[in-house]
């Protein structure tokens, strides 16, 4: 149940509380998919709280806990299934309090339903359509499923298609529910009427994650001699410094020894406890005793210099996974290990 006093901080005091609330590790993952203007706004709101009493804290975090599972039921099985769920656990009025928040997401998405459909029923319907209409759908679908479309159309296509996600900016609704009615006559959801966002270099990061590593290089290979500064921008966000929990051993030992340790010291200061136990797992026990003393004393750091140590590993790995010398995980078979 909210009450009274929480009803009265705003949203953005409320998420101050959250990210107190969560703790620092938890927050620092946070700010990564926030904007510098979001980020500064939000610090700002969080170094103005002096106090957060127990039961406000309690209360931003069940609220929190609501929306989040409310959005996993739509997830799930739509709007009327999130309703169903939501009123037998939290009764009709509580249920719609928190449907209601959520007003502007909850608007089906276009495309809804090609996410429950299989990859390979959407390529053959749009395999032979014009290249933006194929980059439009597949900015919609989930990174898995664009991913492996994408890997299944003609080479010559492939790159082409990236870069128009990459560079797609807004798209008239009208001219995203012509698309939709075509792709399914059926669907009953009205597109909202703002100008929907879509595509972006972030979009076909993910795309290009959701495939095989032979496609990759195909794709980054094209886009190099079409749009070298587009290419090198996607690149730079193909792997970022917490994905290095995702290598193995053997791969984290080269790439410590390879990076310098006031690189490794500055991205460890803002790191996960997962990112820290891999990295000091790897780490001999007399350097660990010494990274921790150092990170223990070492003050106040600038999230540009954090940013920049980080940029400069990623650099180290992209380079030994390009020589062969250590292996990324990606979609598809080609990176199985045997």
């Amino acid at each position: 149940m909210v009450r009274k006093d929480q009803k009265e901080l705003s949203g953005k005091q409320k998420a101050a509380i959250l990210l107190i609330s969560l703790g620092p590790d938890v927050s620092a993952s946070v700010y990564k998919h926030l904007s510098e203007e979001e980020i500064e706004k939000l610090t700002l709101e969080i170094s103005g709280v002096k106090k957060v009493n127990s039961q406000a804290k309690e209360d931003v975090v069940e609220e929190f806990h609501q929306i989040a599972l409310a959005q996993d039921y739509i997830a799930q099985g739509g709007i009327g299934y999130a309703k169903t769920v939501l009123e037998k656990a939290l009764g009709e009025e509580q249920a719609s309090v928190i449907l209601n928040r959520l007003t502007s997401s909850l608007q089906i998405r276009p495309f809804d339903f090609a996410r429950k459909a299989d990859p390979t029923q959407i390529f053959n319907f749009i395999q032979n359509e014009h290249p933006q209409t194929i980059a439009l759908i597949l900015s919609y679908l989930d990174a898995p499923q664009a991913g492996q479309i994408l890997s299944e159309l003609p080479q010559e296509m492939q790159a082409d298609i990236a870069r128009r996600i990459a560079v797609m900016d807004s798209t008239a609704p009208e001219i995203i529910n012509e698309v939709e009615q075509i792709l399914e006559r059926k669907l009953s959801a009205t597109v909202s009427q703002d100008y929907t966002q879509t595509g972006g270099i972030e979009a076909v990061v993910e795309v290009l994650n959701g495939v095989d590593r032979t496609t990759e290089r195909t794709i980054l290979d094209a886009l190099e001699i079409q749009d070298p500064e587009l290419a090198e921008e996607i690149k730079k966000r193909m792997f970022v410094f917490e994905d290095i929990v995702t290598l193995d051993n053997r791969g984290i030992q080269r790439i410590i020894r390879d990076c310098e340790n006031e690189d490794l010291l500055l991205s460890l200061k803002v790191s996960s406890e997962e990112v820290k136990e891999i990295i000091f797992k790897n780490m001999s026990s007399r350097m660990v005793e010494t990274f921790k003393e150092e990170l223990e004393y070492m003050g106040p750091v600038r999230l540009r210099d954090v940013e920049d140590a980080q940029s400069r590993i990623v650099a180290v790995i992209r380079r030994l996974e390009e020589s062969g010398e250590i292996v990324i995980a990606r979609g598809g078979g080609d990176d199985i290990i045997v």
